[in-house]
């Protein structure tokens, strides 16, 4: 039997719980890759599904020996399962897409044109946002301003994880080893030459978000602070100016007190209270985040543990996880 080709594109598939999209994602994945014209491969990394989602995957690996996969112990998160195919990935160039559709994969055929002229990374940028609430279109507007804002790297507005990469980035990726990872930032602070393929968002395929409100705040969350220490900073300001307003009001109750007007009683202080306290304790959880994540960071566990791989040519070689 004669050897495969080196893959010239790797596309990473992130799944979780994605059963009826597995099959509508390969086909058209395979019909975009394949007219490309070159040697390619589909890795679908499976973040502990609890659906029939491995079973879908196994068999359409068993038809496809394009068709390459990765199965997690248990689900890392979506921000894991990318840099894990990043890991197994061989191509020179890696398309990071999810499994929903939401992103069209004939876009990567105009992601292609622009890595062949140079360009290091190419990532899609959402013009419209189909079969989504104003809410969601709202905070997820204001999330990537707000990023943008408070960190130091320019990241593009109204941009996702669906993007090209060139192999030089991808290993770049690769050697940053923190745990809580935000890609889409992490892309942008490795610089290299990029360009934007503009795009219009579709409608889910089928199945349910995996990012519903809770997800999408921990997630604003991680991006927040693995790329900035602003929070710090204003947490500190907000205790100055706190401060200098408790003292304040304590010389107007002194100079009141001494010209003999009649003192409000508990009503202020409690109020005084409560407002100064939930400051402290915003200001006391803002350090927590940061401190946990320092804790997560040096207890330097591997960043994913996989159970078993499909489709490599030395399944049990491949990485394990462990991120130097």
């Amino acid at each position: 039997m004669p050897k495969a080709k080196k893959p010239v594109y790797s596309v990473i598939i992130p799944v979780y719980n994605e059963q009826e999209v597995v099959a509508a994602a390969h086909r058209e994945l395979s019909a975009v890759m394949k007219s490309l014209h070159a040697p390619y491969e589909l890795i679908f990394v499976n973040d502990g599904s609890r659906d029939k989602t491995y079973p879908a995957l196994y068999r359409i690996a068993e038809k496809d020996p394009a068709v390459k996969i990765v199965n997690f112990s248990r689900n890392f998160g979506h921000q894991v399962a990318i840099s894990a195919g990043m890991d197994f990935a061989a191509g020179d160039a890696i398309v990071v897409i999810d499994a929903d559709l939401q992103d069209p994969p004939r876009v990567i055929k105009e992601m292609a044109k622009k890595w062949k002229q140079g360009f290091e990374v190419v990532y899609g940028q959402r013009t419209k946002r189909k079969g989504e609430s104003i809410f969601k279109r709202a905070t997820a507007s204001l999330f990537y301003r707000l990023i943008r804002r408070l960190s130091g790297v320019d990241i593009p507005v109204d941009t996702g994880d669906f993007r090209l990469i060139d192999r030089k980035v991808c290993d770049a990726l690769k050697a940053m080893p923190e745990r809580h990872r935000f890609m889409r930032g992490m892309a942008a602070w490795v610089g290299f030459k990029q360009c934007a393929v503009p795009y219009e968002r579709q409608k889910r395929y089928a199945g349910k978000t995996k990012y519903p409100l809770l997800k999408m705040l921990k997630f604003a969350t991680d991006a927040i602070t693995s790329f900035s220490f602003k929070p710090l900073r204003i947490a500190t300001v907000l205790g100055f100016f706190t401060s200098f307003a408790g003292f304040a009001y304590l010389l107007y109750a002194v100079i009141r007190y001494f010209l003999g007007a009649v003192q409000e009683g508990w009503t202020t202080i409690i109020a005084l209270l409560i407002i100064f306290n939930g400051i402290l304790f915003i200001i006391l959880g803002i350090m927590g985040e940061y401190l946990g994540r320092v804790y997560e960071e040096v207890k330097t566990r591997p960043l994913y543990l996989v159970r078993d791989t499909i489709g490599f040519d030395n399944d049990a070689k491949k990485p394990r996880g462990k991120r130097s």
